[in-house]
């Protein structure tokens, strides 16, 4: 596991400067599905035969889904949803399905996030904990970097007294590829305010969340 715990950002203005931008597309589409077309001639494939024919619009269709976090904003995604209220305990929401691509190899991140935060006069609609993680997963990603997006983000945007995130994942360019070792997985983790501070509610929270991987 590898514990990530770094000054508080305050604004959720900090929080969106602190995110990598998508850089605007300067190719077409016609552009990128040449480049998938030429990526088969190289892997010694035929792009017009008839299994191929229509793949590089199909891989560009499917890169763009995966990516889709690039042209998402934490403005958009919240509609709103962020409402006062007079709570002080633990709020959790476990077991996040998530589907990333690592960065390195445009190969699938497969894996869980686990999400808590003590409130400080302000909560968030529970789905928009599910939808954050899903906006920073869909865009290539390492996974120490997709934790941390995720902690900042809600502390950010709700000010808590504490925000804290594990993610457990799997990485195809590990079990595919490589070293070639399925069933390893992968631990990170993200602390912020009293969870980074206090050792007994850091503890409650690993403790409310730890299982069996499973990722099959």
């Amino acid at each position: 596991m590898t514990l990530s715990i770094r000054p508080e950002l305050t604004s959720a203005d900090q929080v969106l400067s602190n995110v990598p931008n998508k850089v605007t597309a300067k190719v077409t589409e016609a552009e990128m599905t040449q480049a998938v077309r030429t990526l088969l001639i190289g892997l010694g494939e035929d792009p017009d035969r008839e299994g191929l024919i229509d793949t590089p619009k199909r891989v560009v269709k499917a890169l763009q889904f995966l990516t889709k976090g690039y042209n998402e904003s934490l403005d958009e995604l919240l509609n709103g949803a962020v409402f006062t209220e007079d709570a002080n305990e633990m709020v959790l929401v476990r077991d996040i399905d998530i589907f990333s691509s690592c960065e390195h190899h445009i190969l699938p991140i497969i894996g869980r996030v686990h999400v808590a935060y003590i409130p400080n006069g302000k909560v968030i609609g529970l789905s928009k904990i599910a939808r954050i993680c899903e906006m920073y997963a869909r865009r290539l990603q390492v996974q120490e970097r997709l934790t941390m997006q995720i902690a900042d983000a809600l502390q950010g945007l709700l000010k808590p007294q504490g925000v804290a995130v594990v993610l457990e994942a799997t990485h195809m360019c590990m079990v595919m590829r490589g070293v070639q070792k399925p069933g390893s997985w992968t631990v990170t983790s993200a602390m912020r305010g009293v969870f980074a501070e206090d050792v007994r509610t850091r503890q409650e929270f690993m403790n409310l969340v730890r299982h069996n991987a499973n990722f099959h």
